[in-house]
């Protein structure tokens, strides 16, 4: 059970990371947005990040072994970032319509799944 919530954080806090990182490329066609400087987005950016942190800590405590959770801190690190990609391509496909998800792009998400694969084989 311990697993199924640490991944559910982990993709809560990949969301909030993924809208901090590249959310203000597509806020930039909002009017007042637009107009901003870049300390202010920046500092947008930190304040949506901050929700990030929220759930990555406690998802990575949850899930480290030495804490009582099932994943060595190297899983931890490959299920982070195969759910990064996967949240930054949902994130892409549905709210950038001009970016195009290629053939070698899901070549290289095959190879992050066999990353995983042989990371957990014991």
């Amino acid at each position: 059970m311990r697993g199924m919530y640490t991944i559910i954080l982990l993709i809560l806090s990949n969301s909030f990371m993924t809208l901090a990182w590249y959310g203000h490329l597509k806020f930039a066609e909002m009017k007042w947005f637009s107009k901003l400087g870049i300390v202010a987005i920046v500092l947008i950016s930190w304040g949506i990040a901050l929700f990030e942190y929220m759930f990555q800590v406690p998802a990575n405590r949850m899930g480290y072994k030495e804490n009582g959770g099932p994943f060595s801190l190297i899983e931890l690190k490959v299920i982070q970032e195969v759910i990064t990609l996967l949240v930054f391509t949902a994130f892409s496909i549905i709210l950038f319509r001009n970016e195009n998800f290629r053939f070698n792009h899901l070549i290289g998400f095959v190879f992050l799944i066999l990353a995983v694969y042989f990371i957990f084989k014991k």
